[in-house]
C-alpha cells in the first residue's frame, strides 16, 4: 500500500514539475517576444531614415529637416558626468554596506533609506535639483545641474545593486584569502570585487540606461533648449537631451515633420541604450572567456 502511495506521489510530483517547467518556458518566451516586438516596432519606424545630417544638424523650430546633433551630444555629455560622480560613490557605498558597516540599528536605517530612495519617482530628484541649482545657487537650468541631479537619482540603485553583488560572493573565498595572510582591503580588491564584477557592471548598465533615457529630471534641471552649438562643453549651458527633445517634438513641436523626427529620435535613443549595454558587457565576455581558457 505504501509503495502504491509513493508511486502516485512521484507521478504527481513529476506532473507538477513538467507543468511548472512548461509555464516558466511559456512566460520566458512571452517576455522575449514582447521585447523583440517593441524593439522591432520602434527601430523599424525610424532607423531606416536616419542619416548623418540628422545626427549632426541643429534642431529646427519652424522649418522641416532639423537634426538632433546638440541634444545627442548633451545626452552623452550629461551621462558621462553623472557616471563619473555616481559610480565611485555608489560602488563605494555598496562595498561599505556589505563589508565594513556593523550590524546595528543605524546600518539598518541607512539600508532602508537607500532602498526607499531607489523607489522614489525621478520627478522628486528633479525638484531637488531645481531647488539646489536654480534657486539656491542661482545658476539656472544647466548641464552640470542635470548631471548632478541624475547622479543623485542613480546613487541609491547603484549602491544597493553593488551591496547585493558583494554579499553574493561566497564566504569561503574570503576565508581562503585571509588564510594566506592578506588584509581586508586586499581581499576586497583582489577577490571580492573581481568575483562580484558582473553584478556591479549590471548595476552600472542599469543606471546608465536610465540616465540616458531620463527626461523628468532633465526638464527641471537642464531645460528644454541647447546653446545651438554642436560641441558645447560649457557646464553652465542649457542641457536639453535626446529624451527631452523626443518628448518636446512629440507633444509641442510645430514643424511639419515632427512625427518623422520623433520616430527617428526614438530609434536612436533605443539603439544607444542597447549599445551602452553592449559596450559594458564586452569586457565581461572577454574576461569570462579568458578565465575558461585557463
Amino acid at each position: 500500500m505504501s509503495s502504491f502511495v509513493n508511486t502516485n506521489r512521484n507521478k504527481r510530483a513529476k506532473l507538477y514539475n513538467h507543468t511548472a517547467t512548461g509555464l516558466f518556458y511559456l512566460l520566458g518566451c512571452s517576455v522575449l517576444l514582447l521585447i523583440f516586438w517593441m524593439l522591432y516596432t520602434i527601430l523599424s519606424k525610424g532607423l531606416p531614415d536616419i542619416t548623418l545630417d540628422f545626427l549632426t544638424k541643429v534642431p529646427e523650430e519652424m522649418d522641416a529637416g532639423g537634426g538632433i546633433g546638440p541634444v545627442l551630444f548633451n545626452s552623452f555629455y550629461i551621462l558621462i558626468i553623472s557616471l563619473v560622480i555616481s559610480v565611485p560613490i555608489g560602488v563605494g557605498a555598496g562595498i561599505y554596506l556589505a563589508e565594513y558597516a556593523p550590524n546595528n540599528r543605524f546600518t539598518e536605517i541607512l539600508r532602508m533609506a537607500v532602498e526607499t530612495l531607489s523607489s522614489v519617482p525621478s520627478i522628486v530628484f528633479g525638484l531637488l535639483g531645481l531647488a539646489i541649482f536654480a534657486e539656491y545657487f542661482q545658476i539656472g537650468l544647466t548641464i552640470i545641474g542635470g548631471a548632478v541631479s541624475l547622479a543623485f537619482l542613480n546613487l541609491p540603485m547603484l549602491a544597493r545593486v553593488t551591496e547585493e553583488a558583494i554579499r553574493a560572493v561566497p564566504e569561503e573565498l574570503r576565508n581562503a584569502s585571509y588564510a594566506l595572510g592578506t588584509t581586508k582591503f586586499q581581499v576586497i580588491r583582489t577577490v571580492v570585487i573581481p568575483v562580484a564584477l558582473q553584478g556591479i557592471i549590471t548595476g552600472i548598465c542599469l543606471v546608465a540606461g536610465r540616465a540616458f533615457g531620463e527626461s523628468a529630471v532633465i526638464i527641471l534641471t537642464a531645460g528644454l533648449s541647447t546653446s545651438g552649438e554642436m560641441w558645447d562643453f560649457n557646464l553652465f549651458s542649457p542641457g536639453e537631451t535626446l529624451a527631452v527633445h523626443l518628448w518636446y517634438v512629440q507633444s509641442e513641436a510645430i514643424v511639419e515633420d515632427a512625427a518623422s523626427i520623433a520616430d527617428k529620435s526614438a530609434a536612436v535613443l533605443v539603439f544607444v541604450v542597447l549599445f551602452i549595454n553592449l559596450i559594458f558587457r564586452i569586457p565581461l565576455w572577454l574576461n569570462n572567456r579568458r578565465m575558461k581558457q585557463r
